[in-house]
């Protein structure tokens, strides 16, 4: 099958490396280049690239491949084997939430600021090619990334904490259960550990979510930084203040988290059961494929259940009035963004939050390959007693 790229030798045909020919076309002869021209391309700074598409034998694929597996054996060798529900365990399935959740939800601060600043005011901006123009024109790309830092640190805190406590509540419930019992209630048993590790997590991610919204829905935002606004807040309105939206995030990030646990062990668990043989038979690649697909379609489930809290958290961290009551400040936004205005943003953030949660299981399912360790979901049930 002919390859889609030009190959590196037609490359170096069409644009020289040689003297000067010339070609007969009609009756006039053409000059064609086949020597360095003023401006020509130095081949080996890009040859490395078409030697990826013009590579048959995937060599390239294997050496990356190779230096995957030396570095795991080397930290594997100091580390040990990783024995499932251990100590280390759990603290491997910490940092591997750490790092799938503060890395994607950096990287997606763009989106999220056009959708906190449109679900506090659906009419500021037409959509999000227009609202970055803007952005950028009065603040400079830096405007554009407003809250990253307190969003990288938040989610860095809540990943560590829901991934690590998911898989000791998973475990701690399934032994509760037994082993008959947790499998054929295995959702059941998702749904539990997910919402118990997101109480915990969202604890963790409060207050930088909180100096995260109101850097990002103020125009201009009133803080420097994620420090200058957790000492303002602080100062204003005490320790209480990171924490005002505390219960619109549980009800957003609980629901959340519950749909995005439970749905992706039961897409991945799908997807394995229509595939010919085992999910041990398949390789690292195929494995995070599987993750990112599972992640990818629960993210969707995810956005829907949770956009109406997550419109809440948004109005009440930017106007909720000091001392007013949590109810009367629900009632009060409610009442002036009514049923529908609840679902401002609902396309933006499916889009973000697929990637994203796409991306967070491929990583952390990553770095559980990385370890040594099995990846999430897909697995098998209980042998049948004699």
């Amino acid at each position: 099958m002919p390859s889609l790229f030009p190959s590196l030798h037609a490359l170096q045909q069409t644009f020289g490396s040689g003297g000067r020919a010339t070609a007969v076309s009609g009756q006039s002869e053409v000059p064609v280049a086949t020597g360095p021209t003023p401006r020509q391309a130095r081949p080996e700074l890009y040859s490395a690239a078409f030697s990826v598409v013009s590579d048959p034998n995937k060599k390239l694929s294997a050496e990356a491949q190779k230096e995957f597996e030396k570095a795991s054996a080397a930290v594997r060798s100091k580390t040990g084997q990783i024995e499932l529900y251990s100590p280390s365990f759990y603290a491997a399935a910490t940092i591997g939430g750490l790092l799938a959740c503060g890395t994607t939800h950096t990287a997606v601060t763009p989106l999220d600021l056009v959708k906190c600043r449109r679900q506090v005011d659906s009419k500021l901006y037409k959509g999000n090619f227009q609202a970055w123009g803007l952005i950028y024109r009065q603040e400079g790309f830096r405007g554009i990334f407003t809250g990253w830092g307190p969003t990288f640190v938040g989610y860095s805190a809540q990943g560590a904490f829901k991934y690590g406590w998911y898989e000791y509540f998973k475990k701690t419930y399934s032994d509760l259960a037994g082993p008959e019992n947790a499998y054929k209630y295995k959702t059941l048993l998702y749904l539990s550990a997910s919402a118990s590790a997101e109480f915990l997590a969202d604890i963790a991610l409060c207050p930088f979510e909180s100096v995260k919204v109101r850097m990002q829905t103020s125009i201009p935002s009133p803080y420097t930084g994620m420090m200058d606004g957790l000492r303002k807040i602080t100062a204003s309105e005490g320790v209480g203040g990171l924490y005002k939206g505390l219960y619109p995030l549980w009800g957003r990030q609980i629901p959340y988290t519950m749909m995005k646990f439970a749905s992706f062990e039961t897409i991945v668990e799908m997807i394995y059961n229509r595939l010919p043989g085992e999910k041990n038979d398949y390789g690292k690649g195929t494995q995070t494929a599987v993750s990112f697909t599972g992640g990818y379609i629960a993210g969707i489930l995810c956005a829907i259940v949770s956009h109406p809290a997550d419109v809440l958290v948004s109005k009440l961290n930017a106007n909720r009035k000091p001392g007013e009551a949590f109810g009367a400040a629900v009632a009060r936004n409610y009442g002036d963004t009514g049923f529908m205005g609840l679902w401002n943003g609902l396309p933006v953030r499916i889009v973000m939050i697929g990637t994203l949660t796409g991306l967070q299981w491929m990583i952390y399912d990553s770095f559980k390959i990385f370890l040594g360790i099995p990846t999430t979901g897909g697995a098998a049930p209980p042998e049948q007693k004699k």
